[in-house]
């Protein structure tokens, strides 16, 4: 997991489900990981849990 102490537990919850079901459909483990992290960076971004809001329609 990416040394980031911002975010909740439910966030690291969140990485580690995406980074299994990303291995699981068959992604290396890098790719697994950056696009957990990826994933909730932008949740904590729309649901304005960081200083830098992304809104995407």
């Amino acid at each position: 997991m990416p040394d980031n102490n911002n975010w909740s537990e439910k966030r690291e919850r969140q990485y580690e489900h995406v980074k299994e079901s990303e291995k699981e459909m068959g992604k290396s483990d890098d790719r697994a990981e950056e696009i957990a992290a990826r994933t909730v960076n932008k949740e904590r971004a729309r649901k304005g849990e960081t200083k830098d809001v992304v809104e995407n329609d």
